[in-house]
């Protein structure tokens, strides 16, 4: 008894922050839920990022619902990452049943079923706002790093990107730098080397090939226009709650490369656009990356450097980014050190392997008086979970097992015909779902080999033009031709008899 006073006291000090916060669930000691040990979140730290992880059907999702729903309902924007196409249904109200009511009575709180505003994107040909960026726009250091280029190659890059600055010829698609690459090795070669020096014809070729690998996952939905403006995920609707703009990727989990060049293209026009804020009252957007290990997967060093740098970052423009996987040894222990709010799901222990990395992942936890880390990972039932945050001053807060509140929203995904109204009446989808295929380096180039093409024909034709008149003005081609001219006349007057006698 004793024991559970002391508990309820040091979690009410530790969850209880005097600004707005969110309520994830109430604490749990001894397999009871203590109502008074609420852990409340403060909303001015979720902006420090964060995790989610736990085993499959542990409760990841419903979790990852929950906190989204908790700040769209406070006026904060959120984008979800949905790789598994589970998340839609946070734009319908839930329906309260049995399993809810209790789970809500032994929190302490009630269920109050609720829909959010959603705004449904899409890499792909999947329905959504199509989501665009220009080569350009990307840059070349940037481009060189999601293409794993080494120093030789990515200084190639770098010239052809001036080269289409000086000379006006925009970057907008994967066509255009596919033209530019051959063009500097061709027709324009010449040229280019004499104000930039020698390119190497073999790296020009290995460059060619990862961008035509990178075209195969899909790229060439992505680079082009309309160019997406980051703005336009940090709406709120009229009754004040934020938007939850759900990106739709089930069609790309096999293709990580294009998942982490679109991650990292966004995060850094995120970064580049925004302003500076500090430590804002609540965040201006927070984003949810579910099945996080794809962005690493496939990550090359430089990639990962990056990622860790706008990680560390973006938090002063007062962005959040969550993580969602199955274990923290999943993220990089750097990015993963920057990580503020920890929510660990029960993790499985099936092998001597799986033992030995649930020791690990203990260790990332804050020690405890009240909990065996490691040996309550695999006893936390569905919707609980190991929770440790930033209280409002920056300090970590104490370790506390969490019986979990029920999402608000429909935990089931939205029908075909519900994901269809919700396309119809977007006005983002009536913004940047109109095919645009400016001039740009594709078109300017071939036209400008067409004119030159045409120019050397003509230029031909007129020096063999030149050089027939000139041989039949001459003097030796008069004789010749006065000469073939009698010999014909002869050859025909001998054969009608009226020829004369030949000597």
């Amino acid at each position: 008894m004793e024991q559970s006073k002391t508990f309820t006291d040091e979690m009410k000090a530790a969850y209880l922050p005097k600004g707005e916060s969110i309520c994830l669930g109430a604490g749990m000691l001894n397999g009871s839920c203590f109502q008074e040990a609420k852990v409340n979140i403060p909303l001015k730290t979720l902006n420090r990022h964060g995790l989610i992880s736990g085993a499959t059907g542990t409760g990841k999702t419903k979790t990852l619902q929950l906190l989204a729903g908790s700040l769209s309902s406070k006026g904060v924007p959120v984008l979800l990452m949905d790789i598994k196409g589970d998340l839609s249904g946070v734009a319908k109200a839930g329906e309260p049943n049995s399993r809810i009511e209790e789970r809500q009575q032994a929190i302490g709180e009630t269920f109050e079923p609720e829909g959010y505003p959603v705004e449904l994107l899409s890499l792909s040909e999947e329905k959504g706002v199509k989501l665009r960026a220009t080569i350009s726009e990307f840059g070349p250091v940037l481009l060189s790093k999601i293409l794993g280029l080494n120093d030789t190659q990515a200084g190639i890059i770098a010239v052809i990107f001036n080269y289409c600055d000086n000379n006006q010829l925009p970057l907008l698609d994967l066509k255009d730098l596919k033209k530019m690459i051959q063009y500097a090795t061709n027709e324009g070669k010449e040229e280019i080397e004499s104000e930039y020096g020698s390119i190497s014809s073999s790296s020009a070729g290995t460059i060619l090939r990862k961008v035509i690998e990178l075209e195969q996952q899909g790229a060439d939905h992505f680079f082009g226009e309309r160019s997406f403006e980051v703005n336009d995920l940090v709406r709120v609707d009229e009754k004040g709650k934020g938007y939850i703009s759900i990106l739709r990727l089930t069609d790309i989990q096999d293709k990580p490369k294009l998942f982490s060049t679109f991650m990292l293209s966004l995060l850094a026009e995120i970064y580049a656009s925004f302003p500076e804020e500090g430590d804002l009252e609540k965040p201006k957007l927070v984003i949810f990356i579910d099945e996080a290990h794809l962005v690493f997967e496939e990550a090359s060093k430089e990639l990962l450097n990056q990622l860790d740098a706008i990680v560390k970052l973006i938090r002063s423009k007062g962005v959040g980014i969550f993580f969602c996987t199955q274990s923290p040894t999943d993220i990089p222990s750097d990015i993963l050190s920057q990580l503020g709010l920890k929510v660990q799901h029960a993790l499985r222990a099936f092998t001597a392997k799986d033992r030995k990395a649930i020791k690990l992942v203990a260790e990332n936890y804050p020690s405890s008086d009240y909990y065996d880390t490691a040996s309550i990972l695999t006893s936390l039932g569905i919707g609980e979970a190991f929770i440790t945050a930033l209280s409002e001053k920056g300090v970590p807060t104490p370790l506390v097992a969490t019986l979990l509140s029920a999402p608000r929203s429909r935990m089931d995904i939205l029908s075909p015909a519900e994901i269809d109204e919700i396309v119809k009446n977007s006005a983002l989808v009536q913004k940047y779902n109109v095919e645009i295929d400016s001039e740009s380096a594709y078109e300017i180039l071939n036209a400008k080999l067409e004119k030159v093409k045409t120019q050397e024909t003509v230029k031909q034709t007129k020096q063999e033009k030149s050089m027939l008149e000139k041989i039949l003005g001459s003097t030796t081609a008069r004789q010749i031709g006065r000469t073939v001219a009698r010999e014909i006349s002869r050859g025909l007057l001998g054969v009608l008899g009226l020829g004369g006698k030949r000597r």
